[in-house]
Parts: C-alpha cells; sequence; structure tokens
C-alpha cells in the first residue's frame, strides 16, 4: 500500500470531527490494505511505530528535502527504513541517521513528509486512536466491536488482531484467549474530583492506596516467570526482586497487576524518577538493587490456575489475591460497604495515603469486572491538584490537526536573578478556542522564529496544573512538572505576578 493513501485518510480524519465518518474512512482503507501491511497502517493511523520511537529529533526531521512528485512511497519500505534507524549504532550513528531520514523523505510526496515528520516526532494527533481504529477494523470485517475489542484486550495488540481477522475472518476472534505468558493490556482509570464524588459515583468500593510506580503485569507459569510493564514490554531481567517474590508464592500458574516502587529506610516511597531510571535498560542490574532496591505490591489478579478471572467482580478477585498474595505485598486498601456511613472513614484512608507519600487512592466498584485496555467508570483516581501561574517563554508550531496554529507551550517560573527557568512543556488542555487565541497573542509576543519553535517575550502568563515533579538536570532548576496541562489563559496577570521557583519546589517539598 501507498504511504500516500495512509497520508490522506490521516489528514481526511483529522479534519472532521464526527466519529462516523473517522471509522468510516478508516474502515475503507483498511479494508484496501494488504494483509501482511494492515497491521503497519493500524499502528501509523494510531501515531505508533513497531519499532519504538526512533529518538529522532526536530532538528533532524525539520531539515529541508525536496519532496517526490509523485507517489512511489510504500508502507512497507517505510517499515524497513524505520528498522533501519532502529538499528543505527555507535561511531558515525548521526551521519547515518541523517542519510536514512533524507532518503525516506526524498522519496516522500510533501503530504507524506509532513506525515511521516509527525509519525516520526510521535506527534499523530489526528483522532484516530486506538478505539476509533479499532471501530474501523470492526467496520471492515463486518464484525462486532465489542467481540473484537475483548479479543484486543485478551491479546494485547490490535495491529495483530486485526490482521489475523482480516485473513481469516471472524473465526480469528473465537481463537483469541488469555494466556498466561502473553500480557494484556492493563485496565485505566478516570479521574474523580474528590474522595466523595468517587464514592458517589461508585456506590460499595475498595479505596486503595495509589502508588507512585512502574505498572508492572507479572505472569507465573510453574518457574518461569515474566514481567511485563502498561506498554507490554516486558522487563523480568531488570527486576529479580520481582521474579523472586513471584516464585515464592503458592500458586504455580497466574497473573498479577501491581505496582513496583522504591521505599527509603523508612518505608517513604521514593520518586517515580529513581524508579524509573532503575528499571532503565543500559542499568547494572546487580549494582542498582543495591543502590536502589524495589518492592512490588499487588492490587488484582486476573487469571489463577486454569481459571481466568477478568469477568468477576472485584471483591471475587480480590479474595483470589488474598490466597496468592500475602499481606506485606498487597497495596493497603480499605472496603467501603456503605459509602454514606463510611465517608469520614474513605477520608480519613485518603489523608493517610498522603501522608504516607504516595499519590493518592483508587477507588474501584466492588462488583465490577476487568476492562483491560479502557479507561473505565469503575476505577477513579483521586489525587490532590497542584497548580501554578507560569510564563510563556516560546512555544512549538503545532502539527496534524494544529498545523497553523502555535501549540506547545515552554514554560518558565521567575528565578531569583530576575530571569525564567524553564520547567517543562505542555500542548494539553487546550481546547480549539483557546488555541486560536494563543496563537494571536504569541504571534503578538514573538521575537524569534527558526521555523519549529517561536521564542517570545516572557508576557503571557498561564495557569498550569501538574500532578507533581520530576527531578530533571535538562532544566535549570533540577525540576520538571509531571502530566502538566493549561487550565486558563491569565492575560490579567504581568509576569512579574507569576510563581517563582521557590513556590514550586516548596510545593514539591509538600
Amino acid at each position: 500500500m501507498l504511504l500516500a493513501d495512509v497520508a490522506r485518510v490521516s489528514r481526511e480524519v483529522a479534519e472532521t470531527s464526527a466519529r462516523s465518518r473517522k471509522t468510516a474512512l478508516l474502515a475503507e482503507l483498511f479494508a484496501a490494505a494488504p494483509a501482511d501491511e494492515v497491521g503497519l497502517v493500524i499502528a501509523y493511523l494510531s501515531g505508533r511505530l513497531p519499532q519504538g520511537r526512533p529518538g529522532i529529533g526536530w532538528r533532524t526531521l525539520g531539515q529541508q528535502v525536496e519532496p517526490a512528485q509523485q507517489p512511489v512511497l510504500t508502507v512497507g519500505a517505510v517499515d524497513a527504513a524505520v528498522t533501519e534507524l532502529a538499528a543505527v549504532a555507535g561511531t558515525g550513528a548521526q551521519a547515518e541517521r541523517r542519510r536514512i531520514i533524507d532518503a525516506l523523505l526524498g522519496a516522500a510526496t510533501e503530504l507524506e513528509q509532513r506525515f511521516l515528520r509527525s509519525l516520526l516526532s510521535g506527534e499523530v494527533r489526528q483522532g484516530a486512536l486506538d478505539a476509533v481504529a479499532l471501530e474501523g477494523v470492526a467496520a471492515a470485517a463486518g464484525v462486532p466491536a465489542a467481540e473484537l475489542r475483548r479479543a484486543v484486550m485478551l491479546d494485547g495488540s490490535l495491529p495483530r488482531v486485526a490482521a489475523a481477522l482480516l485473513t481469516e475472518g471472524a473465526a480469528a476472534l473465537r481463537a483469541v484467549t488469555l494466556r498466561v505468558g502473553q500480557p494484556v493490556q492493563p485496565m485505566l482509570a478516570n479521574t474523580a474530583t474528590s474522595v466523595a464524588a468517587a464514592l458517589a459515583a461508585l456506590g460499595p468500593c475498595a479505596v486503595e492506596e495509589k502508588l507512585d510506580g512502574i505498572r508492572v503485569q507479572v505472569h507465573r507459569d510453574g518457574d518461569d516467570v515474566r514481567v511485563y510493564t502498561r506498554s507490554l514490554d516486558e522487563i523480568t531481567d531488570r527486576l529479580p526482586e520481582v521474579t523472586d517474590l513471584a516464585r515464592a508464592l503458592p500458586g504455580q500458574r497466574f497473573i498479577l497487576d501491581g505496582e513496583v516502587i522504591g521505599e527509603t529506610a523508612d518505608g517513604r516511597p521514593v520518586p517515580f524518577q529513581e524508579v524509573a531510571s532503575r528499571v532503565g535498560s543500559r542499568v547494572d542490574v546487580q549494582a542498582a538493587r543495591r543502590t536502589l532496591p524495589v518492592v512490588p505490591y499487588f492490587f488484582d489478579v486476573l487469571a489463577a490456575g486454569d481459571e481466568v478471572l477478568l469477568d468477576l467482580p472485584v471483591r471475587t478477585r480480590y479474595a483470589a489475591l488474598v490466597a496468592l498474595v500475602p499481606e506485606a505485598s498487597r497495596v493497603r486498601r480499605l472496603v467501603i460497604e456503605d459509602p454514606q456511613a463510611q465517608a469520614a472513614e474513605a477520608e480519613e484512608f485518603w489523608a493517610e495515603a498522603l501522608r504516607r507519600g504516595h499519590e493518592g487512592v483508587m477507588a474501584k466498584a466492588l462488583d465490577s469486572g476487568y476492562a483491560a485496555g479502557r479507561r473505565g467508570k469503575h476505577w477513579l483516581k483521586v489525587k490532590p491538584v497542584h497548580t501554578l501561574d507560569l510564563v510563556v517563554l516560546a512555544v512549538e508550531r503545532g502539527h496534524g490537526r494544529r498545523t497553523g496554529m502555535l501549540s506547545n507551550l515552554h514554560l518558565g517560573a521567575r528565578a531569583a536573578d530576575g530571569t525564567y527557568a524553564m520547567l517543562g512543556k505542555t500542548f494539553k488542555g487546550l481546547t480549539d478556542e483557546m488555541l486560536r487565541w494563543q496563537t494571536d497573542r504569541l504571534r503578538a509576543l514573538a521575537v524569534e522564529d527558526d521555523g519549529f519553535t517561536v521564542r517570545v517575550r516572557p508576557e503571557l502568563v498561564v495557569e498550569i496544573a501538574y500532578d507533581g515533579l520530576q527531578r530533571s538536570p535538562r532544566y535549570p532548576a533540577g525540576v520538571a512538572l509531571r502530566f502538566a496541562r493549561v487550565l486558563r489563559h491569565r492575560p490579567d496577570k504581568s509576569a512579574d505576578q507569576a510563581d517563582t521557583v521557590e513556590t514550586v519546589l516548596g510545593q514539591g517539598r509538600g
């Protein structure tokens, strides 16, 4: 299949807001894709590369290359080039990456170049995410979306299941089952504004501490133990503490869902970034284990023995978890059978979780099943919201449906010497109206433009919500915002009324 067809549909999907139209466009494309390429087409339209992000920055991608006049570049050729990119290492790597990128872009038309730059940089945000892509595949194959969704939940890969479905028909879905050793997409949570709101929404529920660590899915089959991340990457060799504990448990076959954190000597959690660094691919595991041992805590079980537990309610799954995992290795929880009578108890559990250094709590409806791969309404997370008033220092030009707009904001706090210390970037939280307003405002403040990043006079203040701070050697204050999103622009505030670095660090300590 020509990449031009994929790029065209990507643009058309970005330009329509109607979900039914998005689905129809995708269904037509998927039905036309060759069986051996349909998985790639789905991955590309969902903004993913099977090889992972190639680590190519906009300094390289932004170089102008004369586009091809006619579309000749195929999806298979793109995959081969990305595979070649992923293998580049050692002396001369930068020049070799430049050669591969130039050759790839030179074979692409202008439309294809725009799509490739977005895909390689992780900026494909045209709305063809997994949920819509899944509906498109279901429509192309003529099967109920619910049946396809469950198969993807069990298999963990929409491209893989879709390729089988479009090649073999509906029988391929019936062949997909939960298997120990095959990771499944984890269930995710929506957000509640407060503990009271969560109890009102869920009714009887379990309230658990929300740990800020590495989400892990642990599979054991006899002595064979495998550990997977939230994104289904295998990290077994990097977490010997987890494999040791799994082998010590009484069950011989199971799938557990949990979190891995680091702890100080007095049992308080260490920052997420330290745990993430400990699990890094280039880390000496044994040395890291001595300097920062990690501890797994489990909160769910998806299979035990030969029994699949996904569709059973939380209370039943937890009973199976208790039979497998000792209390010391289970996430602390409080069962709320009567939300009205136990409201104060739940609030105190939340407050205690924060005092213990955790992110907040998770509330889970007691009668709900495990909706793998979905952000269901039956799990709600409650975390304190931090806000800051920060100054826009620069902004990046948008891509996809934000082409022509100034989108990704560079945010700074006031430093003691009168300058501004950058704390991170975000484009999240911006509505179309906000995006248009800030584009007009920041164009008026522009002082430098390299074609990608527009530097501006530090005058516009924005109110930012964020989940916490993480250490960062990239930024002058030594910290960066986690999960920052824009709440509103503050043209009523001047830059000298923005928050200081001292305020930011004080919130981090709090």
